[in-house]
């Protein structure tokens, strides 16, 4: 797995491992129950804080592509369901939360604007 943070990116750090933890996830390149590096570690080999790798994970936790479980450590874990329509599902809900994130929104927020449009 290779990722890098742009300095020079006008996206946050915690956003630019977002992102392309999600385009590795939902491309297939990390697998599904794939066991992700600690936070510690991956913020060290990116030379940043471990609050804005914790960051990243948790966006993606939200987002239904990652599960931490004590002992276990984080994980892919693909949602929306199986086969190709699910993965189009979740593909779709990830680029609709990335992009209102993006624009500041919050969990509850976006929450409450899909339940709203259903």
């Amino acid at each position: 797995m290779e990722l890098t943070v742009d300095p020079s990116d006008p996206l946050p750090p915690y956003e630019q491992v977002r992102r392309r933890l999600h385009d590795l996830i939902t491309a297939g390149a990390l697998a599904d129950d794939e066991r992700l590096p600690p936070v510690r570690q991956l913020a060290g080999d990116l030379g940043l804080a471990a609050g804005t790798v914790a960051r990243a994970y948790k966006l993606l936790e939200e987002e239904g592509l990652l599960l931490t479980r004590r002992g276990a450590g984080t994980r892919v874990r693909r949602s929306a369901g199986a086969g190709p329509r699910g993965r189009l599902l979740g593909e779709q809900t990830a680029t609709f939360v990335a992009r209102a994130r993006e624009l500041g929104f919050t969990a509850d927020e976006i929450r409450r604007a899909v339940d709203g449009a259903l």
